[in-house]
């Protein structure tokens, strides 16, 4: 396994569109299990998707177990993603690997339904809320070439330099 390097903002292949998935193979887990190690790596990585590490498939990793412990779906490996239902909405602060300098604040969905494929291909669905819903559907944005910065509530007030703590 690989720790992958990380695009970053302003980086132009952070928007493209990433393309399904339809070959299941031996490759395709062992770019998972890199971009899984890619995603422990950063220093708080709650959530990676392959377009990150200029692979423009839709794949996405999400595992908040660091943030909820044993209270969500453990690590989750979400090929081909689709929401098929979303309620409420809530504001809350994202950060990113990819916009590793800013937070900000985010409207996302409270609860979701979603379907995706598995590392076999076998059709999976879960049902996420909280901070669960929140870092699927940011990782999801990416598979769109969407950045949190482009569903900021407000560019003037919700943009916030993140904070660098000394050792």
């Amino acid at each position: 396994m690989a720790v992958l390097p990380i695009l970053t903002y302003p980086d132009s292949r952070l928007q493209r569109k990433a393309d399904p998935v339809s070959v299941f193979d031996d490759d395709l887990r062992r770019f998972i299990d890199d971009l899984t190690e890619t995603m422990y790596a950063g220093p708080g990585g709650v959530g990676i998707a392959a377009p990150q590490v200029d692979r423009a498939q839709r794949i996405v990793i999400v595992d908040v177990r660091p943030k909820l412990g044993d209270d969500c779906h453990g690590p989750m490996v979400l090929i081909n993603p689709e929401l098929a239902a979303w309620e409420g909405m809530a504001v809350g602060r994202e950060g990113c690997m990819s916009v590793p300098d800013f937070t900000g604040n985010v409207i996302r969905a409270e609860r979701i339904q979603l379907q995706a494929q598995d590392v076999l291909g076998r059709e999976r669905s879960y049902e996420c809320e909280g901070f669960e819903a929140r870092a699927v559907q940011h990782e999801m944005d990416h598979l769109d070439g969407l950045l949190f910065l482009d569903r900021l509530v407000s560019r003037k007030v919700d943009l916030f330099r993140r904070k660098n703590y000394r050792k």
